[in-house]
Parts: structure tokens; C-alpha cells; sequence
């Protein structure tokens, strides 16, 4: 472990990307299989491969408590170390004492976090930390604590990762990168490459891709103008899912990756009646589905990609993401929310079918597949629990209830609609506007399926106030009827490398009182330090922020302020290493400046 954490420091003190990559590999190339296997996964800033559901479950104030009950310091003297460093990690490094017989080897920390992570009671895991930490070198216990936190922070991607092992093992690049794409294993696909059997990698279902990326654009001209020929699509304004469906079994992820099933718990039933398995592209919305189900029924069982603005007047229309919001994180869904609260998944694009990864494929193609994939599936009877909701019927991709009076839940093929000119697209976007979705998506019918990547295959126009994704680093309590809660945030974004994070402003509007309730509890447990009135928290949770304008201010690390932000809404659906970066800020107070 102790050669690993020699290898971080000498990675986070270089800013060039290829000496990185030879660090790694010289690292890698020196360590038995199993170790470099392990190491993979913990240089890209996990405990576990990401396809595992395996998570620590250890918060950040947790871990503080026990670096401050194994450093024998008081509060004041860490707080003191905090401000210095603010990472936790770097604290553990500097504060823990260093003792005789310390040193552990990288596969003890790995069966350590796995005791950990099967700990079902906080003092259980604090004593397994505090165990592996007592015994851990003062460097070795900095980069296990990083690990632990997610909060690597060495300057070193997952891609860079990659690289490093083609250049260890001889692999190509490209055959690294497919194969950790299909496993969601990068020490598996190290092992892979150490074997030469890198092609070999299968899809691993219910393990998430990365989801193709839309750029911003201004206008309608510039929305006809990076390519020939595009489809035109509503933007929606829920939750991005993938869903992944084999054997009867759906289960859906968010664009964090993280499993969310649990929250739409009436939309397995209609995806395992899928004639195949598959992994669909789409988005969640609150829908309201219209009064005449037979006419959507039939509607629906066309090919829905067809122009047609009728078409999707009447599939009817998707409600405001306030009201999905009411859905997203909970672990039970009551009858009462069912009822209230239908939802609808809008599919969009197919990346896997009839056992054959698609990606490369053309959109005009998995458009194609992806018709026929849910037209196929229209005369499926599905039966569920026959004591819980009784018969229910998979028509046209709608299910309906026939006992109990709760809304049908629907797979819709999202419309798709063409235009030759910037009017057109002009009045499409009105249109979209007009059935209450956020503006159009302009896609690329020659493109291929780009996993994690931004570009202009993928365009996405909006006409409204301009937002920043940020992320909470601080939290103070309110005034008022507020001063028992934590209700006003100081938030950051990226700098130029994404080395770290920096403060941009502070909101204290926009979150309803039950949010604002619900975000207190979760900043008291993942306060990183206590000031009293104010909280250093975990930099992970993710706000849209919208203000009127940009202004260059030395009050902030960043550079920058936003004048009169609010908070326009929670995103629990995008993780910290998604909020914006100062590049984004600096291009909007230049356009505002023009």
C-alpha cells in the first residue's frame, strides 16, 4: 500500500497527463496481477469496480471522528489542519501518528473495505476503520481515506486509467476502453489484458453505460447547422434512465449511475415485456396521460418516430419536474403517490438488442431497431402479483389496471419530428414550449452513440435564464422561521483542470420547506467540519442555479459572482463530477459582456 500511496503523491505532483499514465503503468507492470487488478479500481477513485452495488455506507463525519479519536487531538487543532488542507484525506496523512509495525499491503485494504461495507451498524464500521487506519503507514492511511471518501483528487481520470494499462500490457487502447465500457470492471479488464483476451469482454447487463451528452445551443440556425440531416425531439424535463432489461428482469439507472427502480416501481412490469433483452435510453417525466387510453393505445402501437405534432398531443403531455420530484428517492412507493403521481418513460434511443451492442450503429438505425423492439412487445400479457394489484395487461406499451384505480404507467416512443429550416425549428420549439417541455433536442441521424461524451452530434436548445450545476461546499442556517434548519448554501464549480472546486456564490431560495428539511438532515451527517452557525459539508450534492448575469468579483476563489441566484431545483440525478467548471462560467459573462 505503501508504494501505492508513494505512486499518488508523484501523480498529483505532476500536471502532465503522459507522465501521469507512465506512473501508473510502471506501478502497475511492478505489482502481481491481483495487486494491480485491486490498484486499477482504486486509482480511479472507487473501493469497488463500478458495476458492483457494493458501497461503503460510511459518511464523512464518521471517518472525521475516527482520524480525530486516532490522532489524540482536540477540535481546534484539527479544524486548524482542515483549513490548511480541506480534504480529509491530507488530514489523516498529517494528524495520525506514525508507530512501529504500521504498513499494510493493498490487498488487506480491499478485504478490509468489504468488511466494512457488509457492517451493518455505524459503530461496527467505525471499528473496522479505525482498525485498518491504526494499522495503516500516515501516507498509506491519506490515500485510504481519500479512497473511502470518493475524493481521490490526483489530477488522474478513469480514461487516463485506461491508458496506462494499454501501455503497460501491450493492449490497445481502444480494446481497453470497449472492454471496461462492456464490464464496468476495470481490474477485471486488467486482468483481460494481462491474458491478451481483452476482445473476449461481453455486455455485462445491469451494469450502466455512460450516456451520450448534448451541447447547448443559442439559436435556431444554429441547431440546423453542424449537420445534413437531424431528428428533432422534445426536451423533457425529468429524469434521464437508462434501462436495462434481461430475462423479465428491468431495472433503470439514473446518469449517476446509480440504480433508482425503487422509485418507479410500476415501470419493471411494463419493460419486462419487452421481446428481448435490451438497454433503452430515455427519460422519466410525471406524465398525464390522456382521458381516450384507446386512442393512445393505437397511437402508440404506430411507429412513433413518424412526424406528427397530433401524434404527440396525443400521448399526452409530461408535468413539471416539481411534481416528479415527489417520486425520486424513495425506497417505498405508496398507492397514494401511484395514483397521484403516474409516471411515463419517453424512450428514446436502444444502445443493446437481440444480444448485439449498438453504439456504433447510426441513430437512423437504432431508431429502426428500437421501433420494431417496442412494436414487438404491444400484445404482451404480463401478470403480476395477483393479491397485490391483480391481472395487469401490457397494451400498446401502456398498462392498465383492471382492479385498482391507478393510472397507467407507459413506455412511449418519444416523437420525433423533422425540419429543413430554422422556422420550422422555430415552431417546433413554440410547440414543445407550448406542451409544457423545457425546448427540442436536435440529434444527428449519422451519429454514433457516444458513452460520457459531449459534442454536436447531440444538441440541446433552451431559451431561459441562464443556470449553472453547482455544488454545495458549505451550509449555513437560516433566519427566521429558517434559523432551525441549514437553508442557505454556498456552492462551487470546477476550476480549468477539475483538480478541485471553487466557490462561486451562495442561494438561499427556491428549495420548498420538506426539501430544505430533508437537505438538513443529510448536511448534519456529512459535515465535514463544524463552525457553529456555518457547516464545511461533503462536496456532493448537485444544484441547478439560475441568475440574471455574471460578474468578474475577487469575493469569491472562482473569480466570479452570480448576481441574484436562486435555486432552481435539486439534482439528484447528476453526481459532483458533472456540476459546471469556470470555463462554463467565464463563457457566459463574455457572451453577456458582448
Amino acid at each position: 500500500m505503501l508504494r501505492f500511496a508513494q505512486t499518488c503523491e508523484a501523480i498529483a505532483a505532476t500536471p502532465k497527463k503522459l507522465q501521469k499514465t507512465a506512473l501508473v503503468a510502471d506501478y502497475l507492470k511492478a505489482r502481481t496481477t491481483d495487486e494491480a487488478a485491486v490498484s486499477a479500481v482504486f486509482l480511479s477513485g472507487r473501493a469497488f469496480a463500478a458495476w458492483e452495488e457494493t458501497v461503503l455506507q460510511m459518511g464523512g463525519s464518521l471517518l472525521w471522528r475516527v482520524v480525530a479519536d486516532l490522532s489524540g487531538r482536540d477540535e481546534s487543532s484539527l479544524t486548524a489542519v482542515y483549513r490548511k488542507h480541506g480534504d480529509l484525506g491530507a488530514i489523516a496523512g498529517e494528524v495520525l501518528p506514525e508507530r512501529s509495525g504500521q504498513g499494510l499491503i493493498i490487498l488487506e485494504v480491499e478485504e478490509a473495505f468489504r468488511q466494512i461495507a457488509a457492517a451493518r451498524r455505524p459503530a461496527a464500521k467505525s471499528a473496522l476503520a479505525r482498525d485498518l487506519l491504526s494499522r495503516a503507514m500516515p501516507l498509506e492511511a491519506k490515500y485510504i481515506v481519500k479512497i473511502m471518501t470518493g475524493d481521490l483528487r490526483i489530477g488522474l481520470k478513469e480514461s487516463l486509467v485506461e491508458e496506462a494499462i494499454a501501455k503497460a500490457y501491450g493492449a490497445a487502447l481502444a480494446d481497453v476502453q470497449r472492454s471496461n465500457m462492456l464490464l464496468g470492471d476495470i481490474g477485471k479488464t486488467l486482468r483481460l489484458a494481462v491474458e491478451g483476451t481483452l476482445t473476449e469482454a461481453k455486455m455485462r447487463m445491469f451494469h450502466p453505460l455512460g450516456f451520450m451528452l448534448a451541447s447547448p445551443i443559442e439559436s435556431s440556425e444554429e441547431g440546423l447547422s453542424y449537420f445534413a440531416e437531424g431528428a428533432v425531439e422534445d426536451k423533457y424535463d425529468g429524469i434521464r434512465a437508462q434501462a436495462h432489461v434481461s430475462r423479465s428482469e428491468a431495472k433503470l439507472f439514473s446518469r449517476t449511475r446509480d440504480e433508482i427502480t425503487e422509485s418507479f416501481p410500476e415501470l419493471p412490469d411494463v419493460l419486462a415485456g419487452l421481446a428481448q433483452d435490451a438497454i433503452l435510453d430515455g427519460e422519466i417525466v410525471a406524465w398525464e396521460y390522456p382521458e381516450n387510453l384507446g386512442q393512445t393505445q393505437q397511437v402508440v402501437d404506430e411507429i412513433a418516430s413518424e412526424p406528427g405534432e397530433m401524434k404527440a398531443l396525443l400521448l399526452g403531455r409530461a408535468r413539471p419536474f416539481s411534481v416528479l420530484q415527489q417520486r425520486l428517492g424513495r425506497k417505498n412507493v405508496s398507492e397514494r403517490i401511484l395514483r397521484e403521481i403516474p409516471v411515463a418513460y419517453l424512450v428514446f434511443d436502444v444502445l443493446y438488442a437481440n444480444g448485439e451492442l449498438l453504439i456504433d450503429r447510426p441513430l437512423r438505425e437504432r431508431a429502426r431497431i428500437l421501433d420494431e423492439l417496442l412494436l414487438a412487445g404491444r400484445n404482451v400479457i404480463h401478470r403480476g402479483n395477483s393479491e397485490a394489484r391483480g391481472k395487469i395487461e401490457t397494451q400498446g406499451k401502456l398498462i392498465f389496471d383492471s382492479r385498482e384505480e391507478i393510472p397507467p404507467a407507459g413506455i412511449i416512443r418519444a416523437p420525433v419530428f423533422g425540419a429543413r429550416t430554422s422556422e420550422e425549428l422555430e415552431e417546433l420549439f413554440v410547440a414543445a414550449r407550448a406542451r409544457g417541455n423545457e425546448g427540442l433536442m436536435i440529434k444527428d441521424l449519422a451519429s454514433t452513440y457516444t458513452p460520457g461524451k459531449r459534442g454536436k452530434s447531440w444538441l440541446k436548445m433552451k431559451r431561459e435564464l441562464d443556470t449553472l450545476d453547482v455544488v454545495v461546499t458549505a451550509v449555513e442556517y437560516g433566519h427566521g422561521k429558517r434559523i432551525a434548519v441549514l437553508s442557505d448554501y454556498t456552492f462551487a464549480v470546477w476550476d480549468t483542470d477539475k483538480a478541485r472546486m471553487v466557490n462561486i456564490g451562495k442561494a438561499y431560495s427556491g428549495l420548498t420547506d420538506v426539501e430544505i428539511a430533508e437537505m438538513t438532515q443529510w448536511f448534519l451527517e456529512h459535515t465535514i467540519e463544524d463552525q457553529g452557525f456555518r457547516r464545511m459539508v461533503e462536496p456532493k450534492v448537485v444544484l441547478e442555479v439560475a441568475f440574471n448575469n455574471i460578474m468578474q468579483s475577487d469575493r469569491h476563489e472562482s473569480g466570479y459572482a452570480l448576481r441574484f441566484p436562486r435555486i432552481v431545483r435539486l439534482r439528484l440525478d447528476k453526481s459532483a463530477e458533472e456540476a459546471d467548471t469556470v470555463e462554463r462560467a467565464r463563457e457566459i459573462y463574455e457572451r453577456q459582456s458582448a
